[in-house]
């Protein structure tokens, strides 16, 4: 009985210990690589990277960081030792794409980009991250990112090199932006759109197929001119597409400004991305091409029944 209750008093003071949550040497280690303040609970190292910087208004009314404007990396233990990494972090609009590619460049992912409120300003948007690695590994990656954040950093930038905001309808070579993307487009007024679909995804939902039409596609829209244009566009993408297809666009200086989902049924999950920037139409098509090269590869072609 005395053995057995020391032994249950051992694993009351073990308890106790692991509740009192003392943050392990190399969470500590990782506030001192990023320079932030955190806290440990819950097994969780919490790094805030709040935005104290800014001075937001929501519809004209003066609104405190706490509020929503408050960045933050967690780190906790997985299988193995090897640690998680999420986050969510606040930009501004000329901050996302460095710091997005920041991010990627350094072996991170980006799983969502995002709006929290409407009539703020300036314009706020969210960006999610996710890795995995030891906990050093991952203060190591993020740290670019994080150093671009609030120090004036952010560039605004949206073109590819040999472009300009300075763009007006005029004449575009259409068949030879076919020909680069591999894919017809319309006409429509000034814009040439081509619309490309998931036809290796067998995408049901009530026994539907859910094809190009039903929004299951990727496109670009071109206007402008062949010397300077503009491109937007959708990209439709598996969830393990999407970092790649990040990485190619921002590779080819196009902007991402949204990440999110269209669907909330079927099988596979599908993810949109939505994409702009400008410059020699020859290069925006050059990165549509690219772009469409990293769908499909990955696509196992079975049915897919939602219902």
């Amino acid at each position: 009985m005395m053995k057995t209750g020391t032994i249950a008093g051992m694993f009351m003071l073990a308890a106790t210990v692991v509740s009192g949550q003392e943050m392990p040497s190399d969470y500590a280690s990782v506030l001192k690589t990023l320079g932030k303040q955190g806290d440990y609970k819950a097994e969780v190292l919490k790094i805030n990277i709040p935005r104290n910087d800014l001075k937001v208004s929501i519809d004209g009314v003066a609104t405190p960081t706490p509020f929503g404007f408050g960045g933050w990396l967690a780190m906790t233990r997985g299988d193995g030792g090897t640690d998680v990494m999420m986050g969510d972090l606040v930009l501004l609009e000329d901050e996302v794409n460095p710091v997005m590619s920041a991010l990627l460049d350094n072996g991170l992912e980006v799983t969502a980009l995002h709006n929290h409120f409407f009539f703020e300003s300036p314009r706020v948007f969210y960006m999610h991250v996710h890795g995995h690695g030891n906990a050093s590994e991952l203060a190591r990656m993020a740290k670019p990112a994080v150093d671009l954040i609030g120090h004036g950093s952010g560039q605004h930038k949206s073109s590819v090199s040999g472009g300009t905001t300075e763009i007006s309808a005029g004449q575009m070579d259409t068949a030879k932006i076919a020909s680069t993307v591999g894919h017809q487009g319309e006409q429509s007024g000034p814009v040439y759109k081509i619309t490309v679909g998931r036809d290796d995804l067998n995408l049901r939902e009530m026994g539907a197929k859910i094809n190009a039409r039903m929004g299951l596609n990727t496109w670009a829209a071109f206007f402008g001119s062949d010397a300077n244009a503009e491109v937007a566009g959708d990209v439709a993408m598996l969830a393990n597409e999407m970092n790649p297809v990040l990485k190619t666009l921002r590779s080819n200086g196009l902007n991402i400004v949204a990440i999110h989902n269209h669907m909330t049924s079927g099988e596979p999950t599908i993810y949109f991305l939505h994409y702009w920037g400008t410059g020699p139409t020859e290069k925006l098509a050059n990165a549509f091409k690219a772009t469409l090269d990293q769908l499909g590869k990955h696509a196992d072609g079975k049915a897919a029944m939602a219902h």
